[in-house]
């Protein structure tokens, strides 16, 4: 195992110093228990989030304006415990109530299950699970939460801004959360450090379609083909599940699972859209690159959204995190 650590047990803690030391004046980071806030809080809907490390720049680097008001990272591929989202919710509530946004996975969603009947304020959940891959798999019964997760956080945390309430910012991130489906395919696996060997293995020409974010098996393990193959194949599991009307707004993100060069991520945008457009439907919103990943896994995954001029507006709207910056 090769990996820039100095031991497996303190990678997570050292890395959120570290994260904290870059982005000064953005983000504070708390230890024991361990969450980030952003530096200058405000009287608003406190939108909190979380899950296990390793899938940087989620869910640390979107903490601030326009997104979160704080994350809870967890160790790698773990989720954070009850006391750690109690905190960051306490620390982030400003008395609008806290949105707790959960991507469903079985440990996460105990877990801030138990932190917001811990809280004392008003609180509320939304649960993300874009990924059409499969049904359940090794950590969740239905649907996995995956790169949808950060459309969710960027829309709702628009909302919150422009002082929409609890019940609202709450209403909106479910209709953003079903709005989003999801698929991705692994070339390589990741290594988790306290491990120290790859979380599956992949023959030379193999690929595994529909991985999880975690390594959990996909639908099935194929033989490399194109982009122009692979993108078609996500694209089509994708159009399926979520029916996107021919003519109607969409977002398409792709994103990267650590270890693919931006090279083959734009290629694999290319590929996504010229399929799409050609089967008649219109991108309006694009985004590109590593958003939520999985170690240093080889491998991307295609997120499509249907807009409509609510969620559009509040995708444009800006925001200025670690992870994500525009228009501020």
């Amino acid at each position: 195992m090769k990996k820039f650590i100095n031991d497996a047990v303190n990678a997570v803690p050292e890395a959120l110093r570290g994260f904290g030391h870059a982005h000064r004046g953005l983000v504070t980071v708390h230890e024991k228990p361990a969450y980030v806030t952003r530096a200058s809080l405000s009287a608003k809907v406190a939108l909190v989030s979380g899950g296990g490390s390793g899938h940087e720049p989620l869910h640390a680097g979107f903490v601030g304006y326009g997104m979160l008001d704080a994350a809870c990272p967890g160790q790698v591929f773990t989720s954070p415990t009850p006391d750690q989202i109690l905190a960051a919710a306490e620390a982030a509530d400003g008395d609008r109530g806290v949105l707790f946004i959960v991507k469903n996975y079985a440990g996460d969603v105990m877990n801030f299950e138990m932190a917001a009947e811990m809280f004392g304020g008003k609180s509320a959940t939304v649960l993300v699970q874009d990924d059409v891959a499969v049904e359940k798999s090794t950590y969740s019964a239905s649907r996995r939460g995956v790169a949808g997760t950060l459309v969710v956080e960027k829309i709702v945390g628009a909302a919150a801004e422009a002082d929409a309430d609890l019940t609202a910012c709450a209403a909106l991130g479910d209709r953003t959360a079903r709005a989003c489906a999801s698929m991705g395919v692994a070339l390589t696996s990741c290594t988790v450090p306290a491990a120290g060997k790859p979380t599956f293995q992949l023959g030379e020409n193999e690929m595994e379609l529909g991985v999880g974010i975690h390594g959990e098996p996909g639908r099935r393990r194929v033989p490399t083909a194109p982009a122009d193959s692979v993108a078609g194949e996500l694209t089509s599991a994708i159009v399926h599940d979520l029916e996107p009307r021919k003519g109607e707004p969409l977002l398409l993100l792709v994103n990267g699972f650590g270890g693919t060069p931006l090279l083959e991520l734009y290629l694999m945008y290319e590929a996504a859209s010229r399929r799409l457009e050609a089967d008649g439907f219109t991108i309006v919103r694009s985004l590109v690159g590593n958003y939520v990943t999985s170690l240093e896994m080889a491998g991307c995954s295609i997120t499509l959204v249907r807009l409509d001029d609510e969620l559009l507006r509040f995708w444009d709207a800006p925001v200025h995190t670690a992870a994500l910056r525009w228009g501020r």
